[in-house]
């Protein structure tokens, strides 16, 4: 009997062991925080299934392609005051030739076209005058803030090419060969290098209000993303509100990295978050758990097998 016990333990102990391999092995981008990337073939090739079924039906439903019936329209309208007018005047007249240099207007058609101007580089010279005083001082002007060097890039140009850069994700040398032949202006790679960390020292009074910002709003999301640095791996850290965002990178995952940002250690209101462990160290804070890792969640327990519903029971005796 006390093997029979035994044995029936150990079956126990190997069914919850296989059934936790299942869960593990059956986690997807829909039931977990995995991302899409990490999904294997037959998830794929199910969200394939599901899009290929979502245009079925959009086809049964005879829903035409593009804007729909009581949807609000966008379109190219006409403005009241262009940039520029350019009048086309008819020279002579198509039934007899007479020329039409004096003959009244009577109607006028209006057509507008949108356009980028030509865009060049222009080159501005700034000369410093020396001036010498009754008294024989010599005094000379100031140049402007951009006139750093003798020959050197402007402030516009410098803020497209971050851009560019950063916002765009080109490349250096696909941003240096847009910046050549769009704008005329031929920058070298190693310069367009230097930008990002000139303009990330140049944010940093901004970021700091920005933080500030984020810190006391009523209502704070945080996450974290893993990411790539020079080959290493970093994290991204975001706490955001509905109008704000503030993002930051750091080697760190955990408290270090949100310690030295300094926002989530001062927010008073309620901070949402996906329950990393982390997150639940600023006691300050109103805790949230984020509902789309709830649902995900949830999908997860019901593909356990012990969670699956079961069919009622059939009624005993006969039926009336």
């Amino acid at each position: 009997m006390e093997l029979v016990l035994a044995q029936g333990a150990v079956i126990e102990r190997l069914e919850a062991r296989v059934a936790e391999l299942e869960r593990q092995i059956g986690r997807h981008s829909g039931n977990s925080s995995l991302p899409p990337s990490r999904d294997a073939q037959e998830q794929r090739e199910s969200r394939a299934e599901r899009r290929r079924a979502a245009r079925e039906a959009q086809k049964e439903a005879k829903r035409r392609q593009g804007k729909q019936p009581g949807a609000p329209g966008a379109h190219l309208a006409q403005v009241p005051d262009p940039d520029r007018v350019v009048v086309h005047a008819p020279g002579e007249c198509r039934g007899c030739g007479a020329d039409l240099a004096d003959a009244p207007v009577e109607d006028v058609e209006r057509r507008q076209v949108f356009d980028l101007p030509e865009q060049r580089r222009e080159v501005t010279e700034h000369r410093v005058e020396r001036r010498r005083c009754i008294c024989g001082c010599r005094t000379a002007a100031g140049f402007p803030a951009e006139a750093r060097a003798p020959a050197c890039w402007g402030p516009r140009v410098r803020a497209y090419a971050i851009y560019l850069l950063v916002r765009q994700h080109l490349p250096v040398e696909r941003t240096a060969e847009l910046l050549a032949d769009m704008l005329g202006a031929p920058v070298s790679t190693g310069w367009l290098a230097t930008l990002p960390k000139e303009g990330a020292e140049r944010l940093s009074g901004f970021m700091d209000y920005l933080a500030d910002r984020v810190a006391d709003s009523d209502v704070v999301h945080a996450d974290e993303t893993g990411t790539r640095v020079a080959g290493a791996k970093w994290w991204f850290h975001v706490a955001c509100t509905v109008l704000l965002t503030y993002l930051a990178v750091h080697r760190r995952r955990g408290h270090v990295a949100i310690d030295e940002f300094g926002v989530l250690p001062r927010v008073r209101g309620v901070l949402v978050h996906d329950r990393l462990a982390t997150y639940w160290r600023y006691g300050n804070a109103r805790h949230a758990v984020c509902n789309a890792h709830l649902v995900r969640d949830l999908a997860s327990v019901a593909e356990v097998a012990s969670q699956a519903p079961r069919s009622p029971p059939k009624p005993r005796g006969r039926t009336p």
